[in-house]
């Protein structure tokens, strides 16, 4: 169950690389407009705003990755960041879109699952 557990962890740390990448580079790029919905004019005004955003997206990635590389040591490591993914995410699908319950909150919860089965 530990080798299931880090490589969901692992995914999630992924995946939030990859929210990074969107929200500090592609925020105002087709690519980053077609993700979260965006018109042009909204993405330049917002664009600083997402970046600083995409910032933290990043310290959960790291933390996560890094939960996973001190291996089962780092369960503790592991568990508050997904706490924190999972706070996100609650937090964003209650405020911004119902989506990012399933992006990040129910992977995040599947995250503890398994760590605590582990």
């Amino acid at each position: 169950m530990s080798l299931a557990a880090h490589i969901v962890i692992g995914l999630i740390g992924l995946l939030h690389i990859y929210i990074l990448v969107l929200e500090m580079f592609l925020w105002d790029k087709p690519a980053g407009r077609k993700a979260f919905g965006l018109t042009p004019e909204f993405a330049a005004a917002t664009r600083t705003l997402a970046a600083n955003q995409g910032l933290y997206n990043g310290f959960l990635a790291a933390g996560l990755l890094w939960g996973v590389w001190l291996g089962d040591a780092g369960r503790a490591v592991q568990v508050f960041f997904l706490l924190c993914v999972l706070v996100a995410g609650l937090y964003g699908a209650a405020t911004a879109s119902r989506k990012i319950l399933f992006i990040q909150a129910v992977p995040a919860s599947i995250g503890l699952a398994l760590v605590a089965l582990a």
